[in-house]
């Protein structure tokens, strides 16, 4: 188990490419903006719960301090059947690089109407990050949906300061400390746009 007491999880490095949704749809989070809907699936041979981890991801995604506290978005979670505009998915290493069309099996990404989150991040975070495990999947879920809503990277504004969350903190945090929220102290923050040259380790 994490240090911090998030159960462990534990994936083949290949996945099925097969997918488990969760039925049911949750409520919508935020008060005004543009809806957007989004479904829930995992791969199979994950051993991770698709009721659980649907859950959390309707958790972070309905946080005030998230996208929807500015206004602009409002986002459901919606089960099989139901129309939606995109799809998170917790994938494999392996699976996460065809899904992005990609041989990075490190990160996870965004792929037009895929948000795919790599299980082995979502497993272990990133050593560097400087805060809990619980903590590193609310940034990876904030970050990921932030590129579906139009967001592009973005750089640490100062030393010391938060890391916006459109930065790479998987990567490297360049001075900045780890944030999981585009809305600090009930205000949309953001730093410079652009990205830095980090390595990608191997996935």
């Amino acid at each position: 188990m994490p240090a911090d007491g998030t159960p462990e999880v534990t994936y083949p490095r290949d996945g099925q490419r097969r997918w488990a949704a969760t039925p049911g749809s949750g409520a919508v989070a935020g008060s005004r903006g543009r809806l957007l809907r989004y479904r829930v699936l995992v791969e199979r041979g994950i051993a991770v719960s698709p009721p659980d981890f649907a859950a959390e991801v309707t958790r972070i995604l309905a946080d005030p301090r998230g996208w929807t506290g500015a206004g602009r978005w409002r986002l459901q979670r919606v089960g099989p059947g139901a129309r939606y505009d995109f799809t998170i998915y917790l994938a494999t290493p392996v699976t996460r690089g065809k899904l992005c069309h990609s041989s990075d099996r490190y990160t996870s990404c965004r792929y037009g109407d895929a948000v795919v989150l790599n299980v082995a991040r979502w497993a272990h975070g990133v050593p560097h990050y400087g805060a809990s495990l619980a903590a590193y999947r609310e940034y990876l879920v904030t970050h990921e949906v932030g590129h579906r809503l139009g967001h592009g990277h973005e750089r640490c504004p100062g030393r010391g300061r938060p890391a916006p969350v459109m930065q790479q903190q998987t990567l490297g945090l360049h001075g900045c400390l780890a944030n999981a929220w585009p809305m600090v102290d009930g205000r949309r923050y953001d730093g410079p746009a652009g990205a830095y040259a980090d390595p990608i380790p191997r996935g």
